[in-house]
């Protein structure tokens, strides 16, 4: 199993355990449907670490080539745009 499959073995398990208390207790959620509790947020990673390091929101995240504590690390145009696009659905889902 690499990263990415147990990356979503994980989040399917929180997922289950979510339906299940949603189905016992929908009073603690705002939401009905267990598809409107989850948003996924695609190419987190080395986007959301240099945010992260940098303590700048996704949108003052630069593209290219970066230096975290000493690492270099590379923001791709792509996934910084996924990222930004992925947070707005998820404030727009508060």
């Amino acid at each position: 199993m690499g990263a990415a499959s147990a990356y979503a073995a994980v989040l399917d398990a929180i997922e289950k355990d979510v339906g299940k208390l949603l189905k016992s207790n929908p009073e603690i959620f705002n939401f009905k449907n267990i598809n409107k509790g989850f948003v996924e947020i695609r190419d987190f990673q080395t986007t959301g670490f240099v945010a992260f390091a940098k303590g700048l929101p996704f949108s003052q995240v630069q593209v290219g080539k970066q230096t975290i504590n000493g690492h270099r690390v590379q923001v791709k145009k792509e996934y910084l745009v996924n990222a930004n696009a992925a947070m707005d659905g998820l404030v727009a889902s508060l």
